[in-house]
């Protein structure tokens, strides 16, 4: 039976600012709509208090509730439900908003801007960007020697409007209000061989390789007893159909959005999943999970393989350090990539607001690729300039530097 436009997506807002709210998608399923629906509401700065999600393959009803973080933030509700609609899969949706289906690349397109540097300047900019439903997908800050910095963002539009001079116009305006009109040079063009070039692999240093991708990264001695207690215990007898992962692990920010990238990423199907409510910073999940064929997992190693796997997305999905490159301090953040080439929401929105906070001046940055031998990583890069308050030649500060960004990334 059909359902109407608007009865696939449903958002029941809270009474008060800060109270829960909750999403309902009953839709027609596709492989990884999981995913990619919690990619949205990752985007949106939305964190998910509890879920229950099923599919009998041919048909998917979830239920998310979940609060914003921080509780201040201003939610888009039409955008969100709109972006939403457009990850679900059927024609009648694209046709009534226009949006596309997934199915092809969105246009990326290069926005440069030229103007006087400040402390903030950089995540000034991505938060615009961020509340424009822009996705940055590529950086490049350069700061010149009279103290005017370049910026090169390559991003696509979440609206797909940016082809229409109103929408590059109505950025451009947003980002002058900010920023001040003088002396700022606002561009917005389709990107061209400079995205290419922004394309290429890192060119990382294999002992920095080593500390960023290493197996034994747990950089929040802290939380390291909170985090070796994260559990997956694999019951195959209680479903005739379905492998039952029941799952303990410290609550972290876009939690739900690694386990359900792990699953897509390994062609793993969830038939069912209750994701129960943080209780003393845990979380306790119950997955019923099928191959793509439509059987239960029953073959050890690839057991072993999946459990190891979203253990290790439970343990440390993203990875910061700090290394000197040539005389400078440089602050790396690594987070895995979709098979699909998509990397994680809002990592550089996190990463300069943090520094922003901390009042450290970022001297140039970039986001860049890296291939290990079984995935693909997004790695940002920071230069940062040297500050009072937090030295950076002190391992101290940059320990300190390090905790700030991690905690501020998993929402700790």
């Amino acid at each position: 039976m059909g359902i109407f436009c608007d009865d696939a997506v449903l958002i029941q807002k809270g009474n008060k600012p800060g109270e829960p709210c909750s999403i309902t998608i009953n839709c027609p399923d596709k492989a990884g709509l999981g995913c990619d629906l919690c990619r949205i509401i990752l985007e949106f700065g939305l964190c998910i208090a509890r879920g229950d999600f099923s599919t009998d393959g041919r048909w998917c009803y979830i239920v998310f509730s979940f609060v914003p973080c921080p509780s201040s933030l201003k939610i888009d509700w039409e955008s969100l439900k709109n972006r939403l609609l457009s990850a679900c899969p059927s024609p009648l949706f694209s046709y009534c908003f226009n949006q596309q289906d997934g199915s092809s690349p969105s246009p990326v397109y290069m926005l440069k801007l030229f103007c006087l540097d400040r402390n903030g300047l950089l995540h000034d900019v991505t938060k615009v960007l961020s509340e424009l439903e822009f996705t940055i997908e590529r950086v490049k800050v350069m700061t010149t020697p009279d103290g005017r910095v370049l910026d090169l963002f390559f991003i696509t539009d979440g609206m797909e409007l940016l082809h229409t001079k109103k929408r590059q116009d109505d950025t451009c305006a947003h980002l002058l209000a900010v920023l001040g009109e003088f002396n700022v040079i606002c561009e917005i063009q389709l990107a061209g061989p400079e995205y290419r070039s922004q394309q290429g692999c890192s060119s990382l240093s294999p002992e920095i390789a080593e500390e960023l991708f290493g197996s034994e990264l747990l950089d929040n001695k802290s939380n390291m007893t909170k985090l070796e207690n994260g559990t997956i215990t694999v019951d195959n007898f209680l479903s005739p159909a379905h492998t039952l992962l029941q799952i303990q692990c410290l609550d972290q920010k876009g939690l739900f959005y690694d386990i359900m990238r792990t699953s897509k990423d390994c062609n793993i199907q969830i038939a069912y999943g209750r994701f129960n409510p943080s209780v003393k910073g845990y979380r306790n999940m119950d997955l019923f999970i099928q191959k793509t064929d439509g059987k239960k997992i029953i073959d050890p190693e690839n057991l072993a393989s999946l459990c190891s796997r979203l253990k290790e997305e439970m343990l440390h999905p993203l990875r910061v350090t700090i290394t000197n490159r040539g005389p400078d301090a440089e602050l790396l953040v690594a987070n895995p990539v979709e098979l699909s080439g998509k990397g994680r929401p809002r990592v550089f929105y996190d990463v300069t607001c943090t520094l922003k906070t901390l009042g450290i001046c970022i001297f140039s940055g970039e986001i860049v690729r890296h291939s290990t031998s079984n995935r693909e990583w997004e790695v940002y890069r920071f230069r940062l300039e040297e500050s009072v308050e937090f030295p950076l030649t002190s391992s101290r500060s940059r320990s300190q530097i390090i905790n700030r960004v991690k905690r501020t990334l998993m929402g700790w």
